[in-house]
């Protein structure tokens, strides 16, 4: 069960993660803007957690879809093996941020899509996806992760 849980997390990911360059446009949205910095804000809070290896804190503080997509102990599983190759991470460079209501294989609703470019150990660098969305109460929190060698 835990195996699948973390397939179709991945698939999700992979999904979501190639949908960047092709999600929607913000229609000339004023608030976009706003939306995409609030969520960037809640994006950076929610990596420094896994950045300090706060995994059960970045499951506790990431969006119900996410929750309900991968146990907790699963999500400890799957960060460690997806990092462990490329642990320390350094600075971090934001190459994309994307705004739109619509996501392949999720409910319509509102996301975030931030891409990044981190420096990894080795002198390598890899790319990180975050996607956020507006959990009921209002709040932007982290609904999928990627992370892969560039």
């Amino acid at each position: 069960m835990k195996q699948l849980h973390l397939v179709s997390l991945s698939i999700w990911l992979t999904t979501a993660a190639s949908t960047l360059g092709r999600a929607q446009q913000a229609h000339n949205d004023t608030t976009a803007g706003a939306k995409i910095q609030a969520a960037e804000g809640a994006a950076r809070r929610w990596l420094a957690l896994v950045d300090a290896t706060a995994y059960e804190a970045s499951w506790d503080s990431a969006a119900a879809m996410f929750r309900h997509q991968i146990t907790r102990g699963s999500w400890q599983d799957a960060v460690i093996a997806a990092r462990l190759q490329v642990d320390p991470l350094g600075a971090r460079r934001q190459v994309g941020a994307q705004y739109t209501r619509e996501l392949p294989n999720v409910p319509p609703g509102e996301y975030v899509l931030l891409q990044f470019s981190t420096a990894a150990r080795d002198k390598t660098r890899v790319s990180e996806t975050v996607v956020l969305t507006v959990d009921p109460d209002g709040t932007w929190r982290v609904a999928g992760y990627f992370i892969k060698p560039q």
